[in-house]
Protein backbone atom coordinates (compact mmCIF):
# COMPACT_ATOMS: atom_id res chain seq x y z
CA UNK A 1 0.00 0.00 0.00
CA UNK A 2 1.25 3.58 0.14
CA UNK A 3 3.05 4.17 3.21
CA UNK A 4 3.03 7.18 5.23
CA UNK A 5 5.99 9.59 4.17
CA UNK A 6 7.99 11.23 7.14
CA UNK A 7 9.84 14.71 5.83
CA UNK A 8 12.51 16.21 7.52
CA UNK A 9 11.41 19.60 6.96
CA UNK A 10 7.91 20.32 5.04
CA UNK A 11 5.22 18.48 3.06
CA UNK A 12 6.07 21.15 0.50
CA UNK A 13 9.50 18.73 0.36
CA UNK A 14 9.80 16.83 -2.38
CA UNK A 15 9.46 12.86 -2.58
CA UNK A 16 9.95 10.88 -5.32
CA UNK A 17 9.62 6.85 -5.12
CA UNK A 18 11.74 5.07 -6.86
CA UNK A 19 10.29 3.06 -10.28
CA UNK A 20 8.40 0.26 -9.49
CA UNK A 21 7.20 -0.79 -12.80
CA UNK A 22 8.39 -0.33 -16.62
CA UNK A 23 6.67 -1.27 -19.59
CA UNK A 24 8.21 -1.64 -23.13
CA UNK A 25 7.04 -0.51 -26.85
CA UNK A 26 5.65 -3.75 -27.95
CA UNK A 27 7.42 -4.42 -31.45
CA UNK A 28 5.65 -3.33 -34.70
CA UNK A 29 2.60 -4.83 -35.06
CA UNK A 30 2.04 -7.52 -37.94
CA UNK A 31 -1.64 -8.26 -37.45
CA UNK A 32 -4.69 -6.27 -36.02
CA UNK A 33 -4.93 -8.97 -33.19
CA UNK A 34 -0.95 -8.14 -32.38
CA UNK A 35 -1.72 -4.18 -32.17
CA UNK A 36 -4.96 -4.81 -30.02
CA UNK A 37 -3.32 -7.23 -27.33
CA UNK A 38 -1.98 -5.32 -24.13
CA UNK A 39 -1.94 -6.27 -20.48
CA UNK A 40 -3.76 -3.28 -18.61
CA UNK A 41 -3.41 -4.19 -14.87
CA UNK A 42 -2.41 -6.34 -12.17
CA UNK A 43 -3.35 -7.17 -8.90
CA UNK A 44 -0.29 -9.34 -7.82
CA UNK A 45 -0.68 -8.90 -3.79
CA UNK A 46 -3.97 -8.59 -2.87
CA UNK A 47 -5.29 -8.47 0.84
CA UNK A 48 -6.48 -12.38 1.04
CA UNK A 49 -4.88 -15.75 2.54
CA UNK A 50 -1.78 -16.78 0.41
CA UNK A 51 -2.70 -14.13 -2.36
CA UNK A 52 -6.07 -16.01 -3.53
CA UNK A 53 -7.37 -13.93 -6.31
CA UNK A 54 -4.21 -12.29 -7.72
CA UNK A 55 -4.77 -11.92 -11.26
CA UNK A 56 -3.47 -10.01 -14.47
CA UNK A 57 -6.41 -8.04 -16.85
CA UNK A 58 -5.04 -8.16 -20.75
CA UNK A 59 -6.82 -7.59 -23.42
CA UNK A 60 -6.97 -8.65 -27.49
CA UNK A 61 -9.72 -9.06 -30.18
CA UNK A 62 -12.19 -11.54 -29.81
CA UNK A 63 -10.35 -15.11 -31.01
CA UNK A 64 -6.90 -14.10 -30.40
CA UNK A 65 -4.84 -16.91 -28.52
CA UNK A 66 -2.41 -15.48 -25.75
CA UNK A 67 0.45 -16.57 -23.82
CA UNK A 68 1.46 -14.82 -20.43
CA UNK A 69 4.69 -15.84 -19.25
CA UNK A 70 6.98 -15.07 -16.35
CA UNK A 71 9.80 -17.22 -17.10
CA UNK A 72 8.41 -19.94 -14.95
CA UNK A 73 5.21 -20.73 -16.01
CA UNK A 74 3.04 -20.44 -19.13
CA UNK A 75 -0.94 -19.91 -19.68
CA UNK A 76 -2.10 -19.66 -22.48
CA UNK A 77 -6.15 -18.94 -23.72
CA UNK A 78 -8.00 -17.70 -26.32
CA UNK A 79 -9.18 -13.86 -26.09
CA UNK A 80 -13.05 -13.73 -25.61
CA UNK A 81 -12.70 -10.27 -26.76
CA UNK A 82 -12.66 -6.66 -24.26
CA UNK A 83 -10.58 -6.74 -20.87
CA UNK A 84 -10.28 -10.00 -19.06
CA UNK A 85 -9.13 -11.35 -15.47
CA UNK A 86 -6.33 -14.47 -15.84
CA UNK A 87 -6.43 -16.00 -12.22
CA UNK A 88 -6.00 -19.08 -10.91
CA UNK A 89 -8.63 -18.49 -8.68
CA UNK A 90 -11.94 -17.25 -9.95
CA UNK A 91 -14.17 -17.31 -7.20
CA UNK A 92 -11.44 -15.48 -5.45
CA UNK A 93 -10.52 -12.87 -8.51
CA UNK A 94 -14.34 -11.99 -8.82
CA UNK A 95 -14.57 -10.16 -5.22
CA UNK A 96 -11.94 -8.14 -6.06
CA UNK A 97 -12.64 -7.11 -9.72
CA UNK A 98 -15.66 -6.97 -11.67
CA UNK A 99 -13.68 -8.22 -14.76
CA UNK A 100 -14.79 -11.43 -16.40
CA UNK A 101 -12.23 -14.08 -15.46
CA UNK A 102 -10.36 -16.86 -17.08
CA UNK A 103 -7.96 -19.45 -15.58
CA UNK A 104 -5.71 -20.98 -15.13
CA UNK A 105 -3.29 -17.80 -14.49
CA UNK A 106 0.25 -17.01 -13.03
CA UNK A 107 1.36 -17.60 -9.14
CA UNK A 108 2.69 -13.56 -8.99
CA UNK A 109 5.79 -12.75 -6.95
CA UNK A 110 5.67 -10.17 -4.20
CA UNK A 111 9.27 -9.56 -4.48
CA UNK A 112 9.45 -8.51 -7.91
CA UNK A 113 8.12 -9.77 -11.46
CA UNK A 114 8.54 -10.08 -15.55
CA UNK A 115 5.09 -10.88 -17.04
CA UNK A 116 5.27 -11.04 -20.98
CA UNK A 117 2.56 -10.99 -23.18
CA UNK A 118 2.75 -12.86 -26.45
CA UNK A 119 0.93 -13.44 -29.98
CA UNK A 120 1.74 -16.24 -32.18
CA UNK A 121 5.16 -16.23 -30.34
CA UNK A 122 5.67 -12.46 -30.68
CA UNK A 123 5.93 -10.55 -27.00
CA UNK A 124 3.51 -7.65 -28.08
CA UNK A 125 3.64 -6.36 -24.31
CA UNK A 126 5.64 -6.79 -20.86
CA UNK A 127 5.10 -5.82 -17.83
CA UNK A 128 7.97 -5.87 -14.43
CA UNK A 129 8.12 -5.19 -11.30
CA UNK A 130 10.20 -4.95 -8.72
CA UNK A 131 8.23 -5.48 -5.47
CA UNK A 132 4.27 -5.42 -5.17
CA UNK A 133 2.21 -3.58 -3.14
CA UNK A 134 -0.36 -5.00 -1.05
CA UNK A 135 -3.63 -4.58 -2.12
CA UNK A 136 -2.76 -2.06 -4.93
CA UNK A 137 -3.13 -2.68 -8.63
CA UNK A 138 -0.20 -2.18 -11.30
CA UNK A 139 -2.53 -0.13 -14.03
CA UNK A 140 -1.54 2.06 -16.75
CA UNK A 141 -1.88 5.46 -16.59
CA UNK A 142 -3.35 7.40 -19.17
CA UNK A 143 -4.08 4.76 -21.85
CA UNK A 144 -3.58 1.27 -22.85
CA UNK A 145 0.14 2.43 -23.98
CA UNK A 146 0.98 4.58 -20.85
CA UNK A 147 3.14 4.53 -18.14
CA UNK A 148 2.21 2.44 -14.81
CA UNK A 149 1.66 3.00 -11.17
CA UNK A 150 0.45 1.65 -8.22
CA UNK A 151 -3.55 2.30 -7.45
CA UNK A 152 -5.11 1.27 -4.66
CA UNK A 153 -8.12 -1.44 -5.83
CA UNK A 154 -10.95 -0.01 -3.04
CA UNK A 155 -9.86 3.58 -4.33
CA UNK A 156 -12.03 4.64 -6.89
CA UNK A 157 -10.56 6.37 -10.13
CA UNK A 158 -12.06 9.89 -10.75
CA UNK A 159 -11.89 11.19 -14.10
CA UNK A 160 -11.80 15.14 -14.90
CA UNK A 161 -15.47 16.34 -14.63
CA UNK A 162 -16.51 19.51 -16.08
CA UNK A 163 -19.84 21.85 -15.36
CA UNK A 164 -21.59 24.04 -16.81
CA UNK A 165 -22.03 28.11 -15.86
CA UNK A 166 -22.52 28.48 -12.14
CA UNK A 167 -22.41 31.42 -10.29
CA UNK A 168 -19.11 31.83 -8.30
CA UNK A 169 -17.58 34.07 -5.27
CA UNK A 170 -13.72 34.52 -5.69
CA UNK A 171 -11.72 35.80 -2.41
CA UNK A 172 -8.14 35.55 -1.66
CA UNK A 173 -6.89 35.65 2.10
CA UNK A 174 -6.07 37.01 4.44
CA UNK A 175 -8.01 39.81 3.59
CA UNK A 176 -11.70 38.12 3.42
CA UNK A 177 -11.61 35.08 6.46
CA UNK A 178 -15.27 35.59 6.55
CA UNK A 179 -16.33 34.20 3.32
CA UNK A 180 -15.69 30.53 4.68
CA UNK A 181 -16.85 31.36 7.93
CA UNK A 182 -20.25 32.55 6.41
CA UNK A 183 -20.55 29.92 3.63
CA UNK A 184 -20.48 27.06 6.45
CA UNK A 185 -22.81 29.72 8.46
CA UNK A 186 -25.50 29.68 5.57
CA UNK A 187 -26.05 25.70 5.66
CA UNK A 188 -29.37 24.25 6.21
CA UNK A 189 -29.05 20.75 4.90
CA UNK A 190 -25.16 19.50 5.30
CA UNK A 191 -22.03 20.15 5.28
CA UNK A 192 -18.69 17.95 4.48
CA UNK A 193 -15.76 19.15 5.56
CA UNK A 194 -12.01 18.17 4.30
CA UNK A 195 -9.22 19.52 5.76
CA UNK A 196 -5.40 18.31 6.52
CA UNK A 197 -5.38 20.30 9.69
CA UNK A 198 -8.68 21.59 11.18
CA UNK A 199 -8.16 23.97 14.57
CA UNK A 200 -9.76 27.05 14.05
CA UNK A 201 -12.30 27.76 17.24
CA UNK A 202 -13.89 29.86 14.74
CA UNK A 203 -14.51 27.02 12.18
CA UNK A 204 -15.36 24.96 15.17
CA UNK A 205 -18.26 27.45 16.44
CA UNK A 206 -19.98 27.51 12.90
CA UNK A 207 -19.86 23.30 12.61
CA UNK A 208 -21.24 23.12 15.98
CA UNK A 209 -24.17 25.93 15.49
CA UNK A 210 -25.19 23.76 12.30
CA UNK A 211 -25.11 20.83 14.23
CA UNK A 212 -27.43 21.69 16.64
CA UNK A 213 -29.82 23.85 13.96
CA UNK A 214 -30.35 19.99 12.79
CA UNK A 215 -27.70 20.57 9.71
CA UNK A 216 -25.68 16.97 9.05
CA UNK A 217 -22.37 17.77 9.66
CA UNK A 218 -19.34 15.37 8.83
CA UNK A 219 -15.45 16.37 8.78
CA UNK A 220 -12.34 14.27 7.67
CA UNK A 221 -8.65 15.23 8.61
CA UNK A 222 -5.32 13.60 7.47
CA UNK A 223 -4.74 11.22 10.44
CA UNK A 224 -0.14 11.89 10.49
CA UNK A 225 0.26 15.96 9.55
CA UNK A 226 4.05 16.66 9.31
CA UNK A 227 5.34 17.80 12.83
CA UNK A 228 3.09 15.40 14.83
CA UNK A 229 -0.83 15.81 15.37
CA UNK A 230 -1.29 19.35 17.08
CA UNK A 231 -3.00 19.40 19.95
CA UNK A 232 -4.77 22.21 19.07
CA UNK A 233 -6.56 20.21 16.50
CA UNK A 234 -7.08 17.76 18.82
CA UNK A 235 -9.09 19.85 20.90
CA UNK A 236 -11.35 21.41 18.42
CA UNK A 237 -12.01 17.49 17.00
CA UNK A 238 -12.73 16.41 20.68
CA UNK A 239 -15.50 19.14 20.71
CA UNK A 240 -16.67 18.15 17.48
CA UNK A 241 -17.00 14.78 18.51
CA UNK A 242 -18.86 15.50 21.92
CA UNK A 243 -20.93 18.06 20.27
CA UNK A 244 -22.13 15.03 18.16
CA UNK A 245 -20.45 15.42 14.88
CA UNK A 246 -19.02 12.91 12.84
CA UNK A 247 -15.01 12.82 12.65
CA UNK A 248 -13.05 10.49 10.54
CA UNK A 249 -9.12 10.18 10.43
CA UNK A 250 -7.88 9.57 6.47
CA UNK A 251 -4.46 7.90 6.43
CA UNK A 252 -3.90 5.13 3.68
CA UNK A 253 -4.10 4.99 0.82
CA UNK A 254 -2.72 8.49 0.42
CA UNK A 255 0.54 9.90 1.73
CA UNK A 256 -1.52 12.85 3.07
CA UNK A 257 -4.92 13.77 2.89
CA UNK A 258 -4.40 17.18 2.18
CA UNK A 259 -7.64 19.02 0.51
CA UNK A 260 -9.15 21.93 1.77
CA UNK A 261 -12.67 21.81 0.58
CA UNK A 262 -16.18 21.98 2.32
CA UNK A 263 -19.56 21.34 0.54
CA UNK A 264 -22.27 22.94 1.89
CA UNK A 265 -25.51 22.11 0.45
CA UNK A 266 -25.42 22.98 -2.57
CA UNK A 267 -22.25 25.02 -2.64
CA UNK A 268 -18.49 23.76 -2.66
CA UNK A 269 -16.10 25.84 -1.14
CA UNK A 270 -12.70 24.61 -2.71
CA UNK A 271 -9.37 26.92 -1.00
CA UNK A 272 -5.92 26.58 -0.66
CA UNK A 273 -5.84 26.90 2.97
CA UNK A 274 -6.10 24.88 5.95
CA UNK A 275 -9.10 25.82 8.09
CA UNK A 276 -6.63 27.05 11.00
CA UNK A 277 -6.29 30.11 12.39
CA UNK A 278 -3.19 31.21 10.00
CA UNK A 279 -5.25 29.90 6.92
CA UNK A 280 -8.98 30.35 6.69
CA UNK A 281 -8.78 32.21 10.14
CA UNK A 282 -6.70 35.09 7.90
CA UNK A 283 -4.26 35.03 10.52
CA UNK A 284 -1.06 34.76 8.41
CA UNK A 285 -0.92 33.03 5.03
CA UNK A 286 -1.49 34.21 1.65
CA UNK A 287 -4.13 32.20 0.06
CA UNK A 288 -6.46 31.58 -2.89
CA UNK A 289 -10.43 30.33 -2.50
CA UNK A 290 -13.26 30.14 -4.49
CA UNK A 291 -16.99 28.99 -3.51
CA UNK A 292 -19.08 27.81 -6.52
CA UNK A 293 -23.09 27.78 -6.15
CA UNK A 294 -23.39 24.28 -8.35
CA UNK A 295 -25.15 21.23 -7.24
CA UNK A 296 -23.40 19.48 -9.83
CA UNK A 297 -20.22 20.36 -8.58
CA UNK A 298 -21.54 19.77 -4.71
CA UNK A 299 -22.37 16.54 -5.66
CA UNK A 300 -18.95 16.34 -7.79
CA UNK A 301 -16.66 16.79 -4.08
CA UNK A 302 -19.48 14.74 -1.82
CA UNK A 303 -18.79 12.40 -3.95
CA UNK A 304 -15.11 12.72 -2.87
CA UNK A 305 -16.19 12.83 0.02
CA UNK A 306 -18.21 9.76 0.58
CA UNK A 307 -15.27 7.50 -1.54
CA UNK A 308 -12.64 8.70 1.18
CA UNK A 309 -14.32 8.39 4.21
CA UNK A 310 -15.66 5.12 3.35
CA UNK A 311 -11.56 3.39 2.44
CA UNK A 312 -10.54 0.84 4.83
CA UNK A 313 -7.81 2.34 6.93
CA UNK A 314 -10.32 5.70 7.42
CA UNK A 315 -11.31 5.43 11.38
CA UNK A 316 -13.57 7.35 13.91
CA UNK A 317 -11.39 10.34 15.37
CA UNK A 318 -12.76 8.69 18.59
CA UNK A 319 -10.59 4.98 17.77
CA UNK A 320 -7.65 7.03 16.47
CA UNK A 321 -7.27 9.57 19.59
CA UNK A 322 -7.17 6.51 22.01
CA UNK A 323 -3.61 6.46 24.04
CA UNK A 324 -2.27 9.03 21.27
CA UNK A 325 0.24 11.82 22.19
CA UNK A 326 -0.57 15.28 20.33
CA UNK A 327 2.29 18.09 19.84
CA UNK A 328 2.18 21.64 20.79
CA UNK A 329 2.43 24.50 17.82
CA UNK A 330 2.07 27.48 17.20
CA UNK A 331 -0.61 28.95 16.39
CA UNK A 332 -0.91 32.74 14.17
CA UNK A 333 -2.17 35.97 15.40
CA UNK A 334 -1.40 38.36 12.93
CA UNK A 335 -3.62 41.06 11.71
CA UNK A 336 -3.60 42.25 7.87
CA UNK A 337 -5.35 44.76 6.09
CA UNK A 338 -8.32 43.67 4.19
CA UNK A 339 -6.80 45.43 0.24
CA UNK A 340 -9.08 42.74 -2.26
CA UNK A 341 -12.48 42.22 -1.81
CA UNK A 342 -14.60 39.27 -2.72
CA UNK A 343 -16.49 39.54 -5.59
CA UNK A 344 -19.23 37.46 -7.17
CA UNK A 345 -19.27 36.36 -11.12
CA UNK A 346 -21.37 33.96 -13.34
CA UNK A 347 -18.13 31.48 -14.72
CA UNK A 348 -18.39 30.00 -17.71
CA UNK A 349 -16.86 26.41 -17.08
CA UNK A 350 -15.97 24.90 -13.73
CA UNK A 351 -13.86 21.39 -13.70
CA UNK A 352 -12.78 19.09 -10.64
CA UNK A 353 -9.63 17.71 -10.87
CA UNK A 354 -8.06 15.41 -8.14
CA UNK A 355 -4.87 14.15 -6.82
CA UNK A 356 -3.63 11.49 -7.28
CA UNK A 357 -6.18 10.50 -10.25
CA UNK A 358 -5.90 13.17 -12.80
CA UNK A 359 -4.13 16.38 -11.13
CA UNK A 360 -0.88 15.75 -12.98
CA UNK A 361 -2.26 15.40 -16.20
CA UNK A 362 -4.94 18.22 -16.10
CA UNK A 363 -2.72 20.90 -15.19
CA UNK A 364 0.14 19.96 -17.48
CA UNK A 365 -2.25 20.18 -20.20
CA UNK A 366 -3.69 23.59 -19.31
CA UNK A 367 -0.15 24.92 -18.99
CA UNK A 368 0.63 23.06 -21.90
CA UNK A 369 -2.31 24.76 -23.65
CA UNK A 370 -1.55 28.66 -22.66
CA UNK A 371 -0.75 30.72 -25.47
CA UNK A 372 -0.28 34.45 -24.36
CA UNK A 373 0.87 34.05 -20.09
CA UNK A 374 1.53 31.86 -17.41
CA UNK A 375 1.25 33.67 -13.42
CA UNK A 376 1.85 30.80 -10.70
CA UNK A 377 2.37 31.30 -6.68
CA UNK A 378 3.45 28.21 -4.85
CA UNK A 379 4.99 28.43 -1.65
CA UNK A 380 7.59 25.95 -3.18
CA UNK A 381 8.12 23.69 -6.63
CA UNK A 382 10.00 20.77 -7.78
CA UNK A 383 12.80 22.07 -9.90
CA UNK A 384 12.72 19.06 -12.16
CA UNK A 385 8.70 18.10 -11.63
CA UNK A 386 6.88 18.39 -14.42
CA UNK A 387 5.10 21.48 -13.61
CA UNK A 388 8.61 23.50 -13.78
CA UNK A 389 9.36 21.63 -17.08
CA UNK A 390 5.78 22.57 -18.66
CA UNK A 391 6.25 26.35 -17.82
CA UNK A 392 9.83 26.47 -19.67
CA UNK A 393 7.96 24.36 -22.97
CA UNK A 394 5.91 27.28 -22.35
CA UNK A 395 8.59 30.35 -22.26
CA UNK A 396 10.46 28.44 -25.14
CA UNK A 397 7.04 29.16 -27.41
CA UNK A 398 7.25 32.87 -26.36
CA UNK A 399 4.43 32.42 -23.28
CA UNK A 400 5.25 34.86 -21.07
CA UNK A 401 5.78 32.94 -17.41
CA UNK A 402 5.87 34.48 -13.98
CA UNK A 403 6.18 32.11 -11.06
CA UNK A 404 6.13 33.87 -7.68
CA UNK A 405 7.36 31.69 -4.64
CA UNK A 406 7.37 31.78 -1.34
CA UNK A 407 10.39 33.48 0.89
CA UNK A 408 9.53 31.70 4.39
CA UNK A 409 12.31 30.57 6.87
CA UNK A 410 11.43 26.98 5.96
CA UNK A 411 11.87 27.07 1.36
CA UNK A 412 13.71 30.45 1.39
CA UNK A 413 17.24 29.01 0.75
CA UNK A 414 15.68 26.35 -1.87
CA UNK A 415 13.30 29.07 -3.72
CA UNK A 416 16.52 31.60 -3.94
CA UNK A 417 18.30 29.16 -5.83
CA UNK A 418 15.67 27.52 -7.99
CA UNK A 419 15.03 31.09 -8.78
CA UNK A 420 18.19 32.59 -9.66
CA UNK A 421 19.26 28.87 -11.70
CA UNK A 422 15.36 29.68 -13.76
CA UNK A 423 16.13 33.14 -14.21
CA UNK A 424 19.98 32.47 -15.36
CA UNK A 425 17.92 30.28 -18.00
CA UNK A 426 15.56 32.35 -19.42
CA UNK A 427 18.43 35.32 -19.56
CA UNK A 428 21.05 32.88 -21.64
CA UNK A 429 17.91 31.76 -24.13
CA UNK A 430 16.16 34.67 -24.42
CA UNK A 431 13.10 32.99 -22.92
CA UNK A 432 9.94 35.16 -21.19
CA UNK A 433 10.47 33.13 -17.42
CA UNK A 434 11.15 35.45 -14.67
CA UNK A 435 11.11 33.85 -10.84
CA UNK A 436 10.86 36.31 -7.74
CA UNK A 437 10.41 35.34 -4.00
CA UNK A 438 7.09 36.62 -2.56
CA UNK A 439 7.54 40.04 -0.12
CA UNK A 440 4.64 40.06 1.91
CA UNK A 441 4.90 44.03 2.70
CA UNK A 442 2.65 43.49 5.75
CA UNK A 443 -0.24 42.18 3.28
CA UNK A 444 0.17 38.48 4.71
CA UNK A 445 2.49 36.19 6.34
CA UNK A 446 3.88 33.90 4.28
CA UNK A 447 2.56 32.10 0.44
CA UNK A 448 0.72 29.47 1.21
CA UNK A 449 -1.34 29.77 -2.25
CA UNK A 450 -1.04 27.36 -4.73
CA UNK A 451 -2.54 29.12 -7.64
CA UNK A 452 -2.74 29.28 -11.57
CA UNK A 453 -3.66 32.16 -13.93
CA UNK A 454 -3.43 30.71 -17.46
CA UNK A 455 -5.03 32.69 -20.29
CA UNK A 456 -8.40 32.82 -19.39
CA UNK A 457 -8.09 29.64 -17.37
CA UNK A 458 -7.56 30.11 -12.83
CA UNK A 459 -6.70 27.14 -11.29
CA UNK A 460 -7.44 26.57 -7.42
CA UNK A 461 -6.46 24.54 -4.54
CA UNK A 462 -4.52 22.74 -2.39
CA UNK A 463 -2.08 20.92 -5.07
CA UNK A 464 1.58 21.82 -4.45
CA UNK A 465 3.69 21.34 -7.41
CA UNK A 466 5.62 18.53 -6.98
CA UNK A 467 5.40 14.73 -7.66
CA UNK A 468 4.80 13.39 -4.27
CA UNK A 469 1.68 15.79 -4.05
CA UNK A 470 0.39 14.81 -7.54
CA UNK A 471 0.89 11.06 -7.27
CA UNK A 472 0.67 10.43 -3.72
CA UNK A 473 -1.78 12.80 -1.92
CA UNK A 474 -5.36 13.53 -2.26
CA UNK A 475 -5.98 17.27 -3.26
CA UNK A 476 -8.64 18.94 -4.99
CA UNK A 477 -8.63 21.72 -6.88
CA UNK A 478 -10.78 23.56 -9.14
CA UNK A 479 -10.33 25.24 -12.99
CA UNK A 480 -11.90 27.64 -13.79
CA UNK A 481 -12.74 28.63 -17.08
CA UNK A 482 -13.90 32.44 -17.64
CA UNK A 483 -12.19 35.57 -18.60
CA UNK A 484 -13.22 37.58 -15.02
CA UNK A 485 -12.23 35.10 -12.94
CA UNK A 486 -8.71 35.15 -14.98
CA UNK A 487 -9.03 39.23 -14.07
CA UNK A 488 -9.33 39.06 -10.30
CA UNK A 489 -7.04 36.54 -9.64
CA UNK A 490 -4.28 37.81 -11.76
CA UNK A 491 -5.16 41.13 -10.68
CA UNK A 492 -4.18 39.63 -6.89
CA UNK A 493 -1.10 38.21 -8.30
CA UNK A 494 0.37 41.23 -10.21
CA UNK A 495 0.10 43.44 -6.46
CA UNK A 496 2.00 40.37 -4.84
CA UNK A 497 4.65 40.19 -7.80
CA UNK A 498 4.92 44.18 -8.00
CA UNK A 499 5.59 44.63 -4.44
CA UNK A 500 8.28 41.77 -4.93
CA UNK A 501 10.12 43.08 -6.91
CA UNK A 502 13.83 44.47 -4.93
CA UNK A 503 13.16 47.33 -3.89
CA UNK A 504 9.78 48.02 -4.65
CA UNK A 505 7.17 49.19 -2.54
CA UNK A 506 3.62 47.45 -3.07
CA UNK A 507 0.85 49.13 -5.08
CA UNK A 508 -2.51 47.90 -5.70
CA UNK A 509 -3.77 47.69 -9.53
CA UNK A 510 -6.45 48.48 -11.11
CA UNK A 511 -9.38 45.94 -10.84
CA UNK A 512 -12.64 46.74 -9.15
CA UNK A 513 -11.93 43.71 -7.57
CA UNK A 514 -8.93 45.27 -5.40
CA UNK A 515 -9.67 47.96 -2.84
CA UNK A 516 -7.59 50.95 -1.35
CA UNK A 517 -4.59 50.27 0.15
CA UNK A 518 -5.02 50.86 4.45
CA UNK A 519 -2.71 50.25 7.13
CA UNK A 520 0.37 47.48 7.28
CA UNK A 521 0.14 44.44 9.36
CA UNK A 522 0.42 44.62 12.93
CA UNK A 523 3.40 42.50 14.45
CA UNK A 524 2.83 38.19 13.88
CA UNK A 525 4.34 35.52 15.68
CA UNK A 526 6.15 33.01 13.22
CA UNK A 527 3.93 29.52 12.73
CA UNK A 528 5.30 25.92 10.95
CA UNK A 529 3.39 25.67 7.97
CA UNK A 530 2.79 22.59 5.59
Amino acid sequence: MFHRVVLAVIVLATVVPAPVATAIDPPPATTASDSDARILSALPDPTTPDDRGEFVVVRASEGTTLVLDDGEQQVSFVAPGGPIAVTSNPAATATLTDYPTVAPGLALANGGETVTLSVDGRVVDRLVYDRSREGERLERRDGPTGAWEWWPRTLPRRNVTTHGPAESTLFVLPDSPTVPVETLRGADGRILLAGYVVSSPRIADELVAAHERGVRVRVLVDDAPVGGFPRTSARVLDRLAMAGITVRVVGDPYSFHHAKYAVVDDEALVTTENWKPSGTGGRKSRGWGVVVHSPAVATDLATTFANDSNLPATQSWETYRTGRQFVVTDVANGSYPAHVVPTTIDVDRISVIHAPDNAEQAVVTRLDGADRRIDVIQPSVEADGPFVVALKRAAKRGVRVRLLLGSAWYVDDENRELADRLNRWADRTGHPLSVRLARPAGRYGAVHAKGVVADDTVIVGSLNWNRHSARENREVAVVLSDPAAATYYRDVFETDWTASRRGARPTLVGAAAVAILVALAALRRVEFEE
